[in-house]
């Protein structure tokens, strides 16, 4: 399964709809190996959620946004919270992505935990940000924060179809 490379992940962002839409600053987001995903808001997780056998009994933990200060930062003490992120992604049916923190928050003591970007997945995305750093995390608004990988699949899928589809759009 071949890892697209910054060049291929140029040209697809040339196509109808692109790869990955609503970019800041492409110059700095394509990576040789990935796509940087930029931070659009922070939520507190504020309740417990519910897993279930059947998709019908899943509840979603509530999520409570936090506010940026005027100079554009937030400061998280250490725990849980929701992040979203700018870009909308497009993912044709051959192509998948997985998602992976930016070394730079791994060494501030922070992670960002992600699921599979499933082939025919569209939508603004949203990851877990974990703040395990005793001593808290100061972050930007629009900063990159986690880097998409983006892999060929050896055919094509019938696509993406679940709850998550359009997302944040």
């Amino acid at each position: 399964m071949p890892v697209l490379s910054g060049q291929d992940i140029r040209r697809l962002l040339k196509h109808n709809p692109p790869l990955v839409e609503g970019w800041l600053d492409l110059d700095e987001q394509v990576q040789a190996n990935g796509f940087d995903l930029t931070l659009r808001e922070v939520a507190a997780v504020r309740s417990a959620g519910t897993i279930a056998v059947s998709n019908g009994a899943r509840v979603l933990a509530d999520l409570s946004p936090l506010a940026f200060a005027a100079d554009g930062f937030i400061d998280l003490a250490p725990g849980v919270y929701m992040v979203t992120y700018n870009e909308i992604v497009h993912l044709p049916r051959n192509i998948m992505a997985l998602g992976r923190p930016r070394s730079s928050l791994l060494r501030c003591g922070v992670n960002v935990g992600t699921a599979v970007w499933d082939a025919g997945y569209e939508g603004r995305s949203q990851s877990l940000l974990t703040v395990h750093n005793p001593h808290g995390f100061r972050v930007q608004k629009d900063a990159r924060i986690t880097q998409l990988v983006f892999m060929e699949l050896t055919g094509e899928s019938e696509g993406y179809n679940g709850a998550y589809q359009g997302e944040n759009m």
